[in-house]
């Protein structure tokens, strides 16, 4: 089973994973919203600001895959969205949605108290 860890306190992202949940096949997925259960990113040692600033997915083996691969590790699973990660897997592409998600990551964790606090935590830890 594939692992989606996601920040449930943004409205974007919620909406987004909402989708996805009512889409994707049957038992594929563990939707794990960090803000109510951070400890889940103990488990691979990726901090909770990270996990609020990028989309983290752990694939069956415990994999890691960050950013734009974490969207195309979920998309290929998706049934109509397996072209898009095929698309999004081609060298080109896949640095151009690298630069436009970190971007857009940055933005998003910018504007959210909770990532802002999360980060502030970490850094007197």
């Amino acid at each position: 089973m594939i692992s989606v860890f996601f920040d449930g306190k943004c409205n974007l992202c919620s909406k987004e994973i909402n989708y996805y949940q009512r889409i994707a096949p049957k038992n594929t997925f563990n939707w794990v919203d960090i803000t109510k259960t951070p400890g889940e990113l103990d488990k691979f040692e990726i901090k909770l600001s990270d996990g609020l600033r990028l989309m983290h997915v752990a694939d069956s083996n415990g994999n890691i895959f960050t950013g734009v691969d974490a969207f195309i590790i979920m998309w290929k699973q998706i049934k109509y969205w397996k072209f898009l990660g095929l698309f999004v897997s081609l060298p080109i592409v896949k640095q151009i949605a690298n630069l436009l998600y970190q971007y857009f990551a940055d933005w998003r964790f910018n504007r959210y108290e909770h990532c802002l606090i999360a980060q502030e935590n970490e850094k007197r830890s």
